[in-house]
């Protein structure tokens, strides 16, 4: 499994529909397990990121896959980065 750390910001349809944050969190969550894999943690935040979402799946095109579907809504933009565990980082370092 590959794990991603996901920044959110509300687009402007977003915001306005700001109410339904939680529904589309737990669509996001289906989504991302029908495809076999699970959302770690989840959050709202108030400053310059709105929220961020950590979750794995499969392979790097299954997280392309689900990050492009959450834009198509049109109420989130997201900023997404491959994040690693300490032993997974440790073994990368040792190739160096």
């Amino acid at each position: 499994m590959v794990r991603f750390l996901s920044l959110i910001s509300f687009t402007d349809q977003g915001i306005r529909d700001v109410a339904k944050s939680i529904d589309r969190a737990e669509a996001f969550r289906a989504d991302v397990e029908s495809k076999g894999g699970k959302v770690l943690s989840q959050y709202w935040g108030i400053g310059s990121v709105d929220g961020c979402v950590t979750f794995e799946c499969p392979d790097d095109v299954t997280a392309a896959s689900l990050l492009l579907s959450l834009g198509k809504n049109d109420n989130v933009r997201t900023s997404s980065t491959r994040i690693f565990t300490a032993e997974e980082f440790a073994a990368a370092v040792k190739t160096t």
